[in-house]
């Protein structure tokens, strides 16, 4: 069968019916992996970014628990710090922090650093960023490009990745399994079956 075929969309932009929709499914999905943000310039404010970054998240976290999935994993940031005096990174921690403590029998925490791909919208900082580590990726890509840059394919193969090991019990111990960019890098370039 096409791995394709099992996919079943639920599609709706109001973001209201998620937590209702993740509840309902049937038979409950063992995985749930949350890359869901937004940027304090696209949202309008650091309070309207947080209903986004912080209070859907959670909501959906909450609703995937309840629906019985056993290993939740975030893509979060790196530095992310719940006693941070920034207030995305602060955001970040809290969300790490809240969502730990539901009861998923693993909870995986994806922190990368500067995501690189296609972007819909245009931030001229990150874009001027994204290019340095380009450029710098030339010279030496492992000490440049693999020690502060995540391209945000391979942050997407190492959310699968680590959500697999856990289910098939060969993730570290423990309840919270956090990644760092180097432990991204290892796990977004591994190549499994399908």
């Amino acid at each position: 069968m096409d791995p394709h075929q099992k996919l079943k969309p639920h599609e709706t932009t109001d973001t209201s019916a998620w937590s209702t929709q993740l509840e309902s499914l049937n038979p409950p999905p063992q995985i749930f992996i949350s890359a869901l943000g937004t940027t304090r310039g696209q949202a309008g404010s650091v309070e309207k970014q947080r209903v986004i970054d912080y209070d859907l998240n959670l909501s959906l976290a909450k609703a995937a628990q309840k629906a019985g999935v056993k290993v939740y994993v975030l893509v979060s940031t790196g530095m992310a710090d719940s006693s941070s005096r920034a207030p995305y990174l602060k955001m970040k921690g809290e969300l790490e922090d809240a969502v730990s403590k539901l009861d998923f029998e693993k909870v995986v925490i994806l922190r990368p650093g500067l995501l690189l791909g296609h972007r819909e919208d245009s931030r001229p900082p990150e874009y001027a960023f994204r290019m340095i580590a380009l450029g710098l990726s030339k010279i030496s890509k492992s000490y440049f490009f693999d020690t502060w840059v995540n391209p945000a394919d391979e942050v997407g193969k190492a959310a699968v990745a680590a959500a697999l090991e856990c289910v098939e019990k060969t993730a570290p111990a423990g309840k919270v399994w956090t990644l760092g960019i180097s432990d991204i890098v290892r796990l977004g370039r591994t190549e499994w079956k399908e």
